[in-house]
């Protein structure tokens, strides 16, 4: 999965009109809430990524999470 791909993928996870970069810190995306945790989380799941609730909290950039989510090609 490209690095745009990812970022269209984790906008739709989190249900937001925000423009995403992947310098994008998510405090500042209204949107990054628990519920788009979660969506993060079984996403990665089923994508064969194991990550952990605290890997997740402690992202502080889109990037972060793209790096959480690894290879997904």
């Amino acid at each position: 999965m490209t690095r745009e791909d990812f970022i269209t993928k984790l906008a739709e996870l989190m249900d937001t009109d925000a423009q995403l970069t992947l310098s994008t810190k998510l405090a500042d995306v209204e949107d990054w809430d628990s519920l788009s945790m979660v969506s993060f989380f079984s996403f990665c799941n089923t994508q064969g990524r194991r990550v952990t609730a605290d890997e997740i909290k402690s992202a502080q950039t889109v990037e972060d999470l793209f790096k959480l989510a690894g290879d997904l090609s």
